[in-house]
């Protein structure tokens, strides 16, 4: 069974949902036969690298409102994240372009690393205040989960892979993706945002029912 996950690893509410994910599937009676693919999804492909503003800054220019508002909304999103156990610090996140980031998940992939690799780059970001838009710090998360750095190192400088983080938006936006996270099930069935960790089971579960009555 295979569940594609559409995600940016800058995006809030991803991380929460992979929480949810993870525990839905948990509790799937037949979770070792499901494929799980990270695909690739920029909330913000015209970001910058280097940013001049913090993560407060970025979304009260946005969504047009005060920086108050900005710290009221992201500290609401960080109580939802610690329910599920993770520690978001608003203040100190380094606002970065995440091609890079997606173009390291699909090299680990190569290596079936991509779930380890896309934890780490979402720790990274968002609880330990890590650039994940600079090359350094990208080969050393590839390395903590196990890869070759210079490997890793070398893919970045050549541009590798960046056809398939393209390849991965479009066929999202086939899809009329336009949020993330959004997780498609069998090619049938669709998921979309954070949803508790119920929901995820429900559709595994149908999914699974479906696909092996029409076996039979």
């Amino acid at each position: 069974m295979l569940v594609e996950i559409w995600s940016d690893v800058m995006c809030p509410f991803c991380y929460i949902g992979k929480r949810r994910f993870e525990a839905g599937l948990r509790q799937f009676a037949h979770q070792e036969q499901v494929e799980v693919v990270y695909r690739s999804f920029e909330l913000d492909p015209g970001a910058p690298r280097e940013s001049e503003v913090d993560v407060h800054g970025m979304l009260a220019a946005k969504y047009g409102m005060s920086r108050e508002e900005a710290i009221a909304m992201n500290e609401q999103v960080g109580s939802q994240a610690a329910e599920e156990g993770l520690t978001y610090r608003f203040d100190t996140m380094v606002l970065t372009n995440t091609f890079d980031a997606h173009r390291l998940i699909r090299f680990a992939a190569s290596s079936g690393k991509s779930a380890e690799v896309a934890e780490l780059l979402f720790r990274a970001y968002f609880t330990e205040s890590r650039h994940i838009g600079d090359y350094s710090v990208l080969a050393s998360i590839a390395e903590e989960a196990g890869l070759d750095r210079q490997a890793a190192a070398a893919m970045l400088e050549s541009g590798q892979y960046g056809d398939e983080v393209r390849a991965d938006e479009k066929q999202g936006e086939k899809l009329g993706i336009r949020g993330v996270p959004f997780y498609v099930v069998n090619r049938k069935y669709g998921i979309s945002g954070a949803q508790p960790s119920q929901v995820f089971l429900d559709v595994l579960e149908k999914a699974w029912s479906e696909k092996h009555s029409q076996a039979e």
